[in-house]
């Protein structure tokens, strides 16, 4: 059974940094396109990275440059560090996981990711 549990969310000021943390079980993150995905009040949910299963790396225009995926195949999870963290970032932030290894389309719709974690929130205020 595919389990996603996210953490590492809270709140920082403009400017700060945060890493969050997505802890797989049930599969290797190594086999499967992964990425990190945001939704905001009011909000549709939007892709902001994703990694498939080589290591490549994709990110949403305006994230690019400051927030970087990566995994670590030993704990087997999942990583999104953001620097310079704006107040347009604050947002319930989700890990997700695709049935494949190679990441299609975009990489960042959500239709193309199977498994889901509850989220963590993150806040950053000016």
């Amino acid at each position: 059974q595919v389990k996603l549990v996210e953490s590492g969310g809270g709140s920082v000021q403009s400017g700060g940094s945060l890493r969050l943390s997505c802890a797989a079980s049930g599969y290797a993150v190594t086999a499967r396109c992964m990425g990190w995905f945001r939704q905001a009040p009011g909000k549709e949910r939007e892709g902001v990275a994703g990694i498939d299963w080589a290591g490549a790396t994709r990110y949403a225009h305006s994230v690019q440059g400051r927030l970087a995926i990566s995994r670590d195949d030993t704990k087997n999870t999942l990583y999104l560090q953001m620097n310079s963290l704006e107040p347009e970032d604050t947002a319930m932030y989700f890990c997700a996981a695709s049935t494949y290894g190679l990441c299609s389309g975009s990489w960042l719709a959500s239709d193309d990711y199977r498994y889901w974690g509850q989220g963590t929130q993150v806040t950053v205020s000016s």
